[in-house]
């Protein structure tokens, strides 16, 4: 067997993943499939992806009004807010595995009714715990949703707009962050906040439907000639990643970029703004929405103005340190002025990750590229979960000895992006691959 990351990478000793193997994002033939029916289906598979935004950050909105009924305090919160990204983090391994196995349509369809089971177990709820189970079952029915759109743009789109197509992806994703900020806040304040998971719900099937009907993937050409692998061959494809020393630096900056943002806007936001500041819950909302807008341009922004491979990870090592100064500086103000424009900046800032996208797309060969990014999503989520659920716990820790809790919330975030930055920084980079950069 010919291994890829030995042709690839250097000398290794592994025969982990076999040239033979059908690789997960192989380009399609851009005469076989007309680029229009390409963008119509890329669309459909982002409505289910905005869904899955807006599930990651309702517990900004919700939180005042599920601490009140199921009395539960910071820590709980953290939890509440982390299982969703707990759920879908761990699952992208295996999401990664069914796209190889089964493609992009077959995927995201038998995954997502189970978010749906979740948003109407939410709605129902009679107790904390259940609240949390609809939470995991969304996370896990929303897994593939971002990676199926990256793995359908590696495969049928041209490898040197993977950054601005993936940043416009995200933007358009983006809009459901939108909703959950006044819109949610209003639909909160006129019904309650079991409604937003009725919501949620609908959309759900809304979205199932459009890829069902929408979304038939490209065959390539020579797929018939190819191996099909075995699922335990594509499991073996993602361990043969970790052999890699530059897989470490991309994971360990994965596990706390997005992270940092999320944090912020899906979880800490609104009860800083309304207990820091006075502000009531729509007003939160009208932050929220701002925050959220900016955040909707970054993408599509840094992606059109990709530096390339010889400067790019310079780029998201700069940015993130930025971004890391900024949080420390919003942690100690009282300012209601900054208080609003220091998240409006994060959130316009934050779209220099999608540069991490177009660094995981070149630091692997063409045959890794697809599962290279499930691993890549997953560390961004399981950071994500982990990241809420450590900051509830520092905020609690805080309260319990009478400290300003955002103060701390907002510096242990800054600290850890710090810390993913120098360990991106000082672990080893990865060769680039040409046709992939």
């Amino acid at each position: 067997m010919d291994c890829i990351v030995a042709r690839s990478c250097g000398p290794c000793s592994c025969n982990l993943y076999s040239m033979t193997a059908t690789p997960l994002h192989a380009p399609v033939d851009p005469r076989a499939v007309p680029p229009r029916a390409i963008w119509v289906m890329l669309l459909a598979l982002i409505s289910a992806f905005a869904l899955s935004q807006a599930c990651r950050t309702v517990a900004s909105i919700m939180a005042t009004s599920l601490q009140a009924e199921f009395a539960i305090d910071a820590q709980a919160l953290g939890l509440f807010a982390g299982a969703f990204h707990f759920a879908f983090g761990s699952m992208q391994l295996f999401m990664g595995i069914g796209i190889d196995l089964h493609g992009v349509r077959r995927t995201v369809l038998t995954a997502f009714p189970v978010a749906i089971a979740g948003a109407v177990l939410s709605a129902l709820s009679t107790s904390f715990a259940m609240l949390v189970a609809g939470q995991v079952l969304i996370g896990i029915g929303c897994a593939p949703a971002f990676l199926v759109c990256t793995v359908f743009i590696a495969r049928h789109m041209p490898a040197h707009r993977f950054a601005a197509i993936s940043g416009l992806a995200m933007s358009l994703g983006g809009i459901g962050l939108l909703l959950t900020g006044t819109p949610l806040a209003w639909l909160i304040e006129a019904s309650s906040w079991r409604m937003g998971f009725w919501v949620i719900g609908g959309w759900g099937l809304l979205a199932w439907g459009l890829i069902w009907a929408l979304v038939h993937e490209p065959v390539h050409p020579l797929d018939a000639t190819r191996q099909q692998e075995s699922a335990r061959q594509a499991l073996a494809g993602f361990g043969a990643l970790f052999t890699l020393p530059h897989t470490w630096g991309i994971l360990l900056l994965a596990s706390v970029g997005y992270a940092s943002f999320v944090s912020l806007r899906g979880l800490w936001l609104g009860p800083m703004l309304i207990e820091r500041n006075g502000f009531s819950l729509v007003q939160s909302g009208n932050v929220a929405v701002a925050m959220s807008l900016v955040s909707l341009v970054g993408p599509p922004l840094f992606g059109r103005f990709d530096p390339g491979p010889a400067t790019r990870r310079r780029w998201i090592v700069g940015f993130s340190l930025l971004v890391a100064s900024l949080f420390a500086a919003f942690a100690f103000s009282h300012s209601t002025v900054l208080n609003v424009a220091a998240p409006i900046v994060i959130g316009m800032l934050s779209g220099y990750m999608i540069l991490q996208y177009a660094d995981v797309r070149a630091a692997y060969p063409a045959a890794m590229t697809g599962r290279a990014l499930s691993v890549f999503t997953m560390a961004m989520f399981l950071g994500v979960a982990t990241m809420q659920w450590f900051t509830g716990l520092v905020a609690s820790f805080a309260a319990a000895r009478g400290m300003e809790p955002f103060t701390a919330v907002l510096m242990s975030i800054a600290s850890l992006l710090t810390l993913g930055a120098l360990a991106f920084s000082l672990l080893p980079a990865p060769r680039q691959h040409p046709a992939q950069a």
